[in-house]
Parts: C-alpha cells; sequence; structure tokens
C-alpha cells in the first residue's frame, strides 16, 4: 500500500465527508428552522431526550421526512462517490476503506462546522454501498427487525445493523482490512453516540423509555418497516401528546 495514495483517500473521504447535508437541505427548505437541536419525547413522562446530532433524523424531524430522505440519499453518496472512486482506480487495494472511514470521521467530526455533525449511520451505509451493497440491505433491516421484533429496543433497532456488519463483512470477505472496517466504524459510531446512550440508559434506568412506535417514524425504513409491524401486531401505538395530535393535523 503507498502511503501517499492511502493519505489522499484519507483526505478526499474527510474533506467530502465534512460536507453537511442536513445543514444545506434545511438552510433551502426551512432557513428560520434550528436543526442543531432536537428533542425526542421520553415515553410516560414530561422529560426529553437531547439529541446534539446535525443529522438526517433531525432533517427529518424539523421540516418533514421528504426532506429528511433526501439528505440521507446526500449522505450516503458523499461517503460512497468518493469509496468507489478509489474502489475503482485501485481494485486491488484498501484504499476505498480508508476513504469510507475518513468519511464518516468527517460526517461526525466535520472540518467546516466545528466538529458538529451528525452520528454517522448514514455515512457508514454510505460506505457499505461502495464495498458490498447487498450488507446496506440485509444488516440494517435485520438488525431494526431485531430491536422491534425481538428485543423491543429502540436502541437495538437503531444500532443493530451496524453491529451485524463485522460479521456480515468477514463472511463475505474473509480480509482482515474489511474486518478492521467494521470494527472501526462501530468503534467511532459508539463513540459518538455518548451523549445519547447516557440519556437513554438513565430512562431505562428509572423505569422510562422512548415510544419505539413513534421513533420509528422518522426515518423512511422505519415507517415501512413501522406498518408491516402493526400489521403482524408487533407494535402498538402510544397514546398521542397533544403536540403530536397538532403535527398530524398539519
Amino acid at each position: 500500500m503507498d502511503p501517499l495514495s492511502a493519505l489522499l483517500a484519507a483526505i478526499a473521504g474527510y474533506l467530502c465527508g465534512s460536507i453537511s447535508f442536513a445543514r444545506l437541505v434545511t438552510r433551502i427548505a426551512a432557513p428560520e428552522t434550528d436543526v442543531t437541536k432536537t428533542e425526542i419525547e421520553v415515553a410516560n413522562s414530561e422529560e426529553k431526550i437531547t439529541m446534539g446530532a446535525v443529522s438526517a433524523t433531525a432533517v427529518s424531524m424539523h421540516i418533514g421526512p421528504r426532506f429528511g430522505f433526501i439528505t440521507v440519499v446526500l449522505d450516503t453518496l458523499k461517503i460512497a462517490l468518493p469509496a468507489l472512486a478509489f474502489k475503482n482506480l485501485y481494485p486491488d487495494a484498501p484504499y476505498l476503506l480508508i476513504a469510507a472511514t475518513a468519511g464518516m470521521i468527517g460526517h461526525i467530526w466535520p472540518l467546516y462546522h466545528r466538529l458538529k455533525g451528525g452520528r454517522g449511520l448514514s455515512a457508514v451505509y454510505g460506505g457499505m454501498f461502495a464495498i458490498d451493497w447487498i450488507g446496506v440491505f440485509v444488516t440494517s433491516l435485520v438488525g431494526m427487525f431485531l430491536g422491534i421484533f425481538i428485543l423491543q429496543d429502540v436502541l437495538v433497532a437503531y444500532m443493530g445493523g451496524l453491529w451485524l456488519i463485522i460479521p456480515w463483512l468477514w463472511f463475505r470477505t474473509h480480509d482482515l482490512g474489511h474486518l478492521a472496517y467494521a470494527l472501526a466504524v462501530n468503534i467511532i459510531f459508539g463513540l459518538a453516540m455518548i451523549p445519547e446512550i447516557r440519556q437513554y440508559i438513565k430512562f431505562k434506568r428509572e423505569g422510562k423509555g422512548v415510544d419505539i412506535s413513534q421513533t420509528m417514524q422518522y426515518t423512511g425504513m422505519g415507517r415501512g418497516i413501522y406498518k408491516m409491524a402493526r400489521r403482524f401486531g408487533a407494535l402498538k401505538d402510544q397514546p398521542k401528546s397533544d403536540d403530536d395530535k397538532e403535527r398530524s393535523i398539519a
């Protein structure tokens, strides 16, 4: 592996990953909206989990799922395209893994926005599209079903797909480089999620929890699985708050 090419892959990936499409989409669609602070209601409580991430989920919650979906696509492409470029230029070298990892770091700690970005979920799957696109669908769907149907835990539903990337890439490649990538993105994502995980654990210990039926509907994939879960009786709607009713009417 050429050190100069590896450095180029890292720099290119990081600079592309630092582009904050959550900010750009919000600035164009709803310039008066502050997308840097987002709160999720805690079931059976007046408390809320505060999300510091500037992400597609935040865009979806603030200005609607259509713009959230646009942000997801753009965030995925900003990681996938540089990684694919290095994959095509150097098919026998691991530069695409370096570009994908650096892109995720840029997404979470962007150079252009004082190191305050998203949490990296779309960035990970952007890298996976370049590495093994089938794994994007397998790991994300299985992880979400595991969290929703089996464990009924929103954190598992959110993070389970990333955990499954580790055995999936090893099964598909038996390559230590790909295994290192899978471990690295999980560690990086876990570090980025520490503030939200601490709040989540705190509320769970107090017997409170995030309404999984509500949080699933912040993403396109979540809404699709939510409808299936309702059809099979795996989930039941929680009573809506006044704020939720107002949003439904709007």
